[in-house]
């Protein structure tokens, strides 16, 4: 492998089998999950965010829609089965060694109580905008929560797709 500039971007390149290396991409979801006016919350236990309560999230699998993906990751992290509304944000994350796309939805609480997976976070719970003010609730996550809870935001939905749509496609739009 070498060094060579395709595209206008220094990439990785086998000069034998021409392979080029563009680079990694990922896509991460998150949850925003509203109960009786409380969201739900997590405390992590590993970066990023260690020590800090978050909203529930985590990687796409390979063969995963999002939609899928957000309500496993909440189901992992705290038990708490949930239904998607709407995605309220996406976050485009460029960087060296690779590009992240995080997708965070907003959710429609169905059933359980939290329970902390022990593994990625210590501690779940429900609350409110005024119990957030007293926990050590990360910049992000604030954030997301105050677009997630601004009165007539539509955000993007799931649509119809037709019939002759590549096999799993989705297409969210406003």
């Amino acid at each position: 492998m070498e060094n060579r500039e395709i595209g206008g971007e220094i990439r990785r390149y086998c000069p034998s089998c021409h392979f080029v290396f563009w680079g990694n991409s990922t896509i991460s979801v998150g949850a925003l999950v509203i109960k009786n006016d409380r969201v739900l919350v997590v405390r992590r236990m590993k970066n990023p965010g260690k020590g800090k309560w978050t909203n529930p999230g985590g990687f796409v699998e390979q063969r995963e829609n999002i939609e899928t993906a957000v309500i496993r990751e909440i189901v992992e992290e705290t038990g708490i089965v949930a239904k998607v509304n709407k995605i309220v944000a996406i976050a485009d994350l460029p960087g060296k060694v690779r590009h992240d796309m995080y997708i965070v939805f907003l959710l429609d609480y169905v059933e359980g109580e939290p329970n902390p997976d022990g593994v990625e976070v210590d501690a779940a719970k429900f609350c409110t905008l005024e119990e957030l003010q007293h926990l050590e609730v990360a910049n992000f996550t604030k954030r997301l929560i105050e677009l997630a809870l601004q009165p007539n935001r539509d955000g993007f939905h799931l649509t119809e797709t037709s019939s002759n749509a590549r096999t799993g496609y989705r297409l969210w739009a406003l």
